[in-house]
């Protein structure tokens, strides 16, 4: 078997695509990377497809070792890395050989990072994905968070030797200093006044955020209607406001309805943001209009493509 093997495991890495599409109807939440940008620019760094299955680790690292005639891996994300016990650099491609370890170290900044392999971690599909739910127990790994001793599948025994590519983190968009919403669709469930407090306040990330939703501790918002709805379909980042106030972010692993009403709905960029935020860093939210929000995801996405166009050769 051609494979990375864990030798040490962080305390929640799973293995994640693009996502499991079309399938919602049925319950089954889409997951997919925290942080698609993220996971593009580490995979076309081993020249994968953008939405090639690879590892997203949370806040510490891994350790793998290689078991196949080569591998080449790729790690990105603020962590520091070592193959073999050598400070290396991550941002970059790496060709390891049989026996290699790749150590990383615990973010320095953010909240997730990720760790590519050229032909992708070769994890039977599940609906179309890879991609791990842990709550429900399918996609990658037995369904479950990697854990020492795991073997992931490599799609390939062996990889070409070859220039290694290399992405400078400074290209990174600035993030915006409020994360950006469409209002809506239950606005009219919440007062003026709540609406104000939404838009107004500092929101810290809360200890219990996680893939499913980014709970958030700030001022309670004021309902204007009471805070049940009949359910309905729960978008990624919808902002659901139940009883106590406070806001919850609907992120990748979440539910696919909800009969709490959603105050808003933040931007594919911006999940990815909050995505990065540690338990007590703080956000605020500016609201767009429709037509802002498809012009701002557009410019991004175009921004993400130029990027990955401008990837080449580590110098």
């Amino acid at each position: 078997m051609n494979a990375l093997r864990l030798v040490q495991a962080g305390p929640y890495s799973t293995v994640q695509d693009a996502g499991r599409f079309g399938s919602q109807r049925f319950g089954i939440s889409p997951a997919g990377a925290a942080d698609p940008a993220l996971l593009a620019i580490a995979n076309k760094l081993v020249g994968n497809a953008p939405d090639v299955a690879a590892v997203e680790c949370t806040l510490m690292g891994d350790v793998y070792e290689v078991v196949a005639e080569s591998a080449r891996v790729a790690v990105v994300g603020d962590v520091t890395l070592k193959i073999d016990g050598e400070a290396t650099a991550p941002w970059r491609s790496h060709r390891l050989a049989r026996g290699q370890k790749l150590r990383i170290g615990p973010c320095r900044s953010g909240l997730r990072f990720y760790v590519a392999v050229e032909g992708g971690i070769a994890c039977p599909p599940v609906l179309g994905s890879r991609s791990t739910h842990v709550r429900t127990g399918i996609g990658g790994i037995e369904g479950r968070r990697l854990k020492a001793g795991d073997l992931l599948p490599l799609a390939q025994e062996s990889v070409l030797v070859r220039p290694e590519l290399g992405f400078d983190p400074g290209r990174l968009p600035r993030a915006p200093d409020r994360l950006r919403v469409v209002l809506g669709p239950q606005a009219d469930y919440f007062t003026a006044a709540g609406l104000a407090t939404f838009l107004q306040s500092d929101y810290a990330v809360a200890r219990d955020a996680d893939r499913m939703g980014c709970r958030l501790e700030g001022p309670a918002i004021e309902h204007a209607k009471g805070h049940n709805i009949i359910s309905d379909g729960i978008p990624l980042g919808g902002i659901q406001v139940p009883g106590n106030g406070q806001p919850i972010v609907l992120m990748r692993d979440r539910q696919t309805t909800g009969g709490y009403p959603k105050i808003a709905c933040l931007i594919g960029p911006d999940v990815a943001r909050l995505a990065q935020k540690k338990p007590g860093e703080t956000v605020r939210f500016a609201a767009l209009d429709t037509a802002e929000a498809q012009a701002t995801v557009r410019a991004e996405a175009a921004g993400l493509a130029e990027r990955l166009a401008g990837i080449g050769p580590v110098e």
